[in-house]
């Protein structure tokens, strides 16, 4: 039978529809058929207020025993007032059922991203009762002092703040009501004040006391008179507010977590990030009761947001573990390297070598920049915060950026002066970016690093190192590839003559896979000339030559020395401008195999990009030997995984990512039983984050004949990745759809990085 809803989205727009598919709490789509026109649709939950499950309830049903009558706002504005099963709990979203036995729908379920509060009509009291923290008479005896203080006057709390008999007051009042000469609105401060019982400042006192009295909550009264902890009222107010509890001593937040939210924003709100997942945040609170909270982190990180809770003092010290190092944390900072010895290392030049003494900023820096290469990191960022703000440093690890460090402010100009000393920079220029780079022997290994400093406002200045370690070539089969695209990458590296590209965002590892390609045809016979920016790898065999704008050896310029020093390869490292495009497409053409790289998002679109810039569309078909497009993601910790059986929603998931007709054709893996994935769960050595190191995901495009005809009839983006398909080239998201299935990476690191 159909089920008629009402889609209720985000923006207050309604949609009438029918289900395609039930609709199930742990989903994160609702599929959905339009009663308009009858097209079937996709909507992804988090751009959902509510969906209206429209019918009768079935009152004959008694009531379950879990079964709670609640509140919930929307952000849409809207009040309901439903029931709902207490125990059942989704990130997703809930159901709620009608009080009302005339209401046009038997059910609703409730987006998370679109419920602004939610709570049980039941007294907290009651809660506090039935978890055995209270008895009943506390809480009448409790409730008798909260009406009294609302009803508390102003002249009985002045009289007991003042040592006033209660008798004076009331004489001087009545005496001044039978004058007749105070006005009507005069208020009984005035009063005592002219009478001389009271200064203006006590009676502002005990009017201030009279608001809190007012304010005062039932948890709160308890706590004052010792009845019940802050840890008992939360849980009470957690069970309340529909929230969980979690305790900070036995969790960790996730690196992603606490970079989703400023750390002003975590000190201005006093929450803490724990969790990070595809389009919500988990925000830990002591302040249940608040609703502002949810909608200030809904609105600055656009993410949906689950709200639990943990007592103060566990927030507290986790944002000083997490985020702030006072300048005590910097002097253990510094002590953890006592015994690394790091010596700053020059390039050779006639200028007298730099020195400086010693001091504490000296091995803070070398500290900061020697974990980095023993943590992985590929660039270090050192941002200065605003006014009193800490130095936030993050570094990039596996492509995602992590707050490693936080470092009072009193540290920002040092430890910038200091980086633009070690990169032989500038230190009284505060106005343009600088670049430099710097060179650290540590024991035996030489670390370099590229420096780049750069203004911004306030008078700052940020500096981004990027971690240059010497490293060497990966063999072919060691990349990542699939077997399909191994086979056909190294078909092309055999050819003679052409050109062949390897595109990505910066990144993406194209320089490494370019060098893993030059290492597998690197022989005696061939003479291999390079062009870089920088030198990354070094090979032996190679001939590297470092390029240097600044002084006009450009890339184009490298190409014309290359070409009349007597080349068989030639691998430029960045086709920066139409001059270098066309000087490897003719030395490609001429009995040259070039190699190059290209910042475009994919194989088909690198075509029509370079036709674009100006390239001939008929010489380019015939250099192209290939395409090579990468992108790098995340994978799963091979030490902590854990394989499980998804869902029917997971795996149809997995089949639109990949794309639904070509599934079927390229025979992936059915729905049964016995499939498994793999999940990430979290260890030490992953930092609890359950991912370690990255692969590649890749997409090969072959010149083909007819890939070369559709090229010289300057055929669009999208039929010419049609016709690619078709030809056997597998999508970097296909690609990536197929790791997942080998339990290399999952789903949503693979969206991350594929559009």
């Amino acid at each position: 039978m159909e089920q008629n809803i009402i889609i209720k989205f985000l923006d207050g727009q309604t949609i009438e529809a029918t289900l395609a598919e039930p609709l199930k709490s742990s989903s994160s789509d609702a599929e959905v058929t339009l009663k308009e026109n009858g097209i079937r649709l996709c909507y992804s939950l988090y751009d959902i207020c509510c969906i209206y499950l429209l019918g009768k309830a079935n009152w004959s049903m008694p009531p379950q025993p879990n079964e709670v009558l609640e509140e919930v706002e929307t952000t849409t504005g809207d009040y309901y007032q439903v029931r709902t099963h207490g125990n059942k709990k989704s990130p997703n979203g809930f159901y709620g059922f009608p009080t009302d036995r005339d209401a046009p729908f038997k059910s609703i379920f409730f987006c998370t991203n679109g419920v602004r509060m939610r709570h049980q009509q039941r007294p907290l009291g009651d809660i506090l009762q039935e978890q055995g923290a209270v008895t009943p008479k506390a809480v009448k005896e409790v409730l008798e002092e909260q009406k009294k203080l609302r009803e508390k006057k102003v002249g009985e709390i002045l009289a007991e703040a003042n040592n006033l008999p209660q008798e004076a007051v009331e004489n001087t009042l009545s005496s001044a009501n039978q004058s007749g000469k105070i006005p009507k609105n005069a208020r009984i401060g005035d009063i005592l004040i002219a009478a001389g019982l009271v200064t203006r400042e006590q009676v502002e006192e005990a009017l201030s006391s009279q608001q809190q009295g007012k304010k005062k909550r039932v948890g709160e009264l308890l706590i004052d008179k010792g009845l019940i902890t802050e840890d008992q009222l939360l849980t009470a107010l957690a069970t309340k507010f529909g929230m969980r509890m979690v305790d900070l001593e036995k969790v960790s937040p996730s690196p992603e977590a606490l970079n989703a939210i400023p750390f002003e924003t975590v000190r201005q709100l006093k929450i803490l990030p724990l969790e990070a997942h595809r389009n919500r945040l988990v925000v830990v609170t002591s302040q249940p009761t608040d609703p502002t909270i949810g909608d200030s982190l809904r609105f600055s990180t656009n993410r949906s947001i689950e709200l639990v809770v943990a007592n103060s003092k566990q927030i507290e010290a986790a944002i000083q573990n997490y985020y702030v190092k006072s300048e005590d944390q910097v002097q253990d900072l510094i002590s953890e390297m006592s015994d690394d010895i790091v010596t700053v290392e020059e390039e050779a030049s006639d200028d007298a070598r730099f020195s400086e003494s010693d001091s504490q900023i000296i091995k803070l820096v070398n500290k900061l920049l020697l974990e980095a290469y023993q943590r992985g990191v590929s660039d270090i960022h050192v941002e200065p915060g605003m006014g009193k703000q800490p130095v936030r440093v993050r570094y990039r690890i596996d492509g995602v950026c992590q707050i490693a460090h936080q470092i009072a402010a009193t540290y920002q100009n040092a430890i910038i002066s200091r980086i633009k000393i070690m990169a032989k920079l500038d230190i009284a220029e505060h106005r343009k970016p600088q670049s430099g780079k710097i060179l650290l022997r540590q024991e035996r290994r030489m670390l370099e690093y590229r420096v780049e400093v750069t203004p911004t406002v306030g008078g700052k200045e940020d500096a981004v190192l990027r971690l240059l370690a010497n490293s060497k070539p990966l063999p072919l089969d060691k990349m990542g590839f699939s077997t399909p695209n191994l086979k056909g990458f190294r078909e092309i590296l055999a050819k003679p003559y052409g050109i062949i590209l390897c595109v990505g965002p910066t990144g993406s590892g194209k320089t490494t896979s370019l060098h893993s390609a030059l290492g597998h045809i690197n022989t005696a016979e061939r003479k291999i000339w390079t062009a870089e920016d920088p030198v990354e790898i070094t090979q032996q065999g190679l001939r590297q030559v470092q390029v240097h704008p600044k002084i006009g050896f450009t890339f184009a310029e490298a190409m014309r020395s290359f070409l009349r020093a007597d080349p068989d390869v030639i691998m430029i490292g960045e086709m920066r401008d139409p001059e270098t495009a066309k000087t490897a497409i003719e030395a490609s053409l001429t009995g040259h195999l070039v190699f190059s790289t290209l910042h475009t998002n994919s194989a088909p679109e690198t075509v029509v990009r370079l036709i674009e810039m100006g390239m001939d569309p008929f010489n380019f078909s015939e250099a192209m030997l290939g395409i090579l497009a990468q992108r790098l993601t995340r994978r799963l910790c091979p030490d902590c995984r854990e394989s499980y059986q998804p869902s029917r929603e997971e795996y149809d998931e997995l089949v639109r990512a990949y794309g639904a007709r070509r599934f079927i054709e390229h025979a992936m893996p059915d729905y049964s039983d016995e499939l498994t994935l793999m999940r990430r769960v979290g260890c030490p050595k992953c930092d609890k984050s359950g991912y370690r190191g990255r692969i590649a995901i890749h997409e090969l495009m072959l010149g083909s004949e007819a890939i070369g005809d559709a090229i010289k009839k300057n055929m669009q983006v999208n039929q010419l990745r049609t016709l690619a398909i078709d030809e056997g080239m597998r999508t970097l998201r296909m690609d990536g759809v197929t790791k997942v299935f080998q339990g290399q990476t999952d789903l949503e690191q693979i969206l991350r990085v594929c559009a």
